[in-house]
């Protein structure tokens, strides 16, 4: 680990944590009604415009079941939505290229993954998408999806703060004010950065430039123009980021120069990635009346995260050693150059911004790249998928992650319990069978998709076929396909071709399981805990805002994670790294 990479991940960190308190204070007021000068003035009008259209009462809450009900049915619709317009691209306006009409199994797979906040992508958007379906399908749902985790959040600290309630909030009313008051500003703010910056923002057609070098195509003939494909790219980047949705609009993600064209663009983007999650969790110690709780469960999510950071950047700092063995490679870093293994990494970020970047992206459920993770170090690529394997709930999705973690916190509650012997308490409620059968939906289901996606993959033709690596990698390969679909994340190791009908149908299903049997346990909890009266602490409860309680957590979350994917890690990237 050099000083330069230190001195990187500590910056972010600090600037990251810097911001928490302020941003999860303002979506405190969001969700709890409270005024918002200036906003208010401006998006007042505009909010009770939309509940007036949708027939919605916004003082009208609902218990777990109604907030349920809206939230699929919400959900079912942009998939709808998002495969029909996919279907019927190449007869709407906004098609300066001409794009044809995406094939109905691709179609599939894209809906349901913009739909879950995942953004699998198995396609290039630059080939394969118009400009209308880039803004008005993916780009919307990129609002709404993010704006869903948000609101099931909102949801569970609600239940967890009231008293003998028999409601939970009204979901059309939260996904309401998360897009109109935090997502839209943010993003339209971060928008206007990036194309500062150099992000490309037009409807014009793709651009035609003659070559500097000609050069000659695989048949030998003269080459002496490039097609420069550009869109309207900064407004779909801003909330693909802050969204922890990553889908890109170029193909090559993040890594691509009219996305990501420089050092600040890089750090902005990033910052972005952990900005919501990780200030969502003051925004639920404000909500709970106790910030204390905010605090030491963001204290859980750095205490994995940082480690894991520096873990991926030390390892791609090392280099290959099949590299030096072969040819002899000086990879060490120096006043000279930056060492490490510098493989499928632009050299505007490096492998410090490369590595840093991965962590945060797998960790976040973000699943943008800068870099190509099929050609990190087999140690350097086990942390990104390992982090997804945690259940994204190290910062995770926005939203998500954060109710992912509660759940993770109930059951460590429950644990120490029994260890005490006494009814697990947190937060002044009863950890009682209902919340425990619940919470176990929440941690079983996606270890449970992502194995049985990964197996019906290597045991069938269809699926090896898609492999482009012999042996451990190209298990990984699979293993980090079904682990990303699996939990919501959408990175990929792209070496894996997953544009056919087995990949494609077998994604979508993961992803869609993977986020509504989670969705829907957690607002079952959330019901669960508002019906419940408060129970007064007394000398034997345990409290959950100290170190100890941030211990217990922590190795909880890897209790879990490490149980469940190490032996199938030890088949893919440890055997990899030990073939070295």
């Amino acid at each position: 680990m050099t000083t330069n990479g230190t001195i990187q991940i500590g910056l972010f960190v600090l600037v990251l944590l810097a911001l928490v308190r302020p941003l999860g204070a303002f979506m405190a007021r969001v969700y709890e009604g409270e005024p918002l000068p200036g906003l208010d003035r401006v998006l007042g009008p505009v909010e009770r415009l939309f509940y007036r259209l949708a027939g919605v009462r916004p003082a009208g809450e609902t218990g777990w079941r109604p907030y349920a009900a809206g939230l699929l049915l919400f959900n079912l619709l942009g998939v709808l939505a998002v495969y029909g317009l996919q279907r019927v691209q190449h007869l709407l306006p906004l098609n300066p290229q001409g794009q044809a009409a995406v094939a109905p199994d691709l179609s599939f797979n894209t809906a349901a993954s913009f739909a879950t906040n995942t953004n699998w992508q198995s396609y290039s958007g630059e080939s394969s998408l118009s400009y209308l379906t880039q803004m008005l399908g993916l780009t919307v749902q990129n609002f709404v999806s993010a704006a869903t985790g948000m609101a099931v959040l909102v949801a569970l600290t609600r239940g967890l703060a009231r008293r003998s309630a028999a409601t939970i909030g009204n979901f059309w009313v939260d996904l309401t004010r998360g897009t109109l008051y935090v997502l839209l500003p943010l993003s339209l703010v971060l928008a206007v950065a990036l194309v500062s910056q150099g992000v490309v923002q037009t409807f014009g057609a793709y651009e035609t430039v003659p070559l500097v070098q000609p050069a000659v195509d695989a048949d030998g003939k003269p080459v002496t123009e490039q097609v420069i494909a550009v869109g309207p790219a900064a407004s779909q980047v801003a909330i693909k980021q802050l969204g922890t949705n990553g889908g890109g609009f170029f193909g090559v993600n993040s890594a691509h120069p009219f996305e990501n064209p420089n050092p600040l663009s890089n750090f902005l983007q990033l910052l972005s990635i952990l900005l919501i999650p990780a200030a969502l969790c003051y925004t639920f110690g404000r909500m709970v009346k106790d910030t204390r709780q905010g605090w030491a469960v963001l204290a859980a999510m750095t205490l994995i995260f940082v480690p894991l950071a520096v873990a991926t950047v030390a390892a791609e700092q090392a280099g290959n050693p099949g590299v030096a063995a072969v040819v002899g490679v000086d990879q060490a870093a120096s006043d000279l150059q930056s060492g490490g293994n510098t493989e499928g990494k632009e050299v505007r970020f490096g492998v410090v911004n490369s590595g840093l970047w991965a962590a945060a992206t797998s960790a976040a459920s973000n699943g943008s790249v800068n870099a190509m993770h099929d050609s990190f170090t087999p140690l350097g690529g086990l942390v990104p998928m390992w982090l997804i394997q945690l259940g994204e709930v190290v910062f995770g999705g926005v939203g998500s992650g954060l109710y992912g973690m509660l759940v993770f916190a109930v059951i460590a509650v429950f644990v120490a319990g029994l260890m005490v012997g006494r009814t697990p308490e947190y937060l002044g409620k009863k950890i009682e069978a209902f919340e425990m059968k619940m919470a176990s939906l929440v941690i079983l289901v996606p270890p449970a998709v992502v194995l049985l996606g990964a197996a019906v993959a290597v045991c069938t033709a269809a699926g090896r076929g898609a492999v482009t690596n012999p042996g451990p990698h190209g298990f990984s390969q699979v293993l980090y396909w079904a682990s990303s679909a699996g939990n919501n994340n959408g990175s990929a190791f792209a070496g894996l071709g997953t544009n056919n009908v087995l990949y494609n149908v077998a994604g979508a299903v993961l992803m869609l399981v993977s986020r509504y049997w989670l969705i829907v346990p957690v607002l079952a909890i959330a019901g669960s805990m508002a019906a419940k009266k408060h129970v007064p602490p007394s000398p034997g409860t345990l409290p959950t805002h100290t170190p100890l309680f941030v211990g217990l957590l922590v190795g909880t979350v890897l209790l879990v994670g490490a149980l469940t994917f190490i032996p199938a890690l030890a088949l893919g990237p440890v055997v990899e790294h030990l073939m070295k």
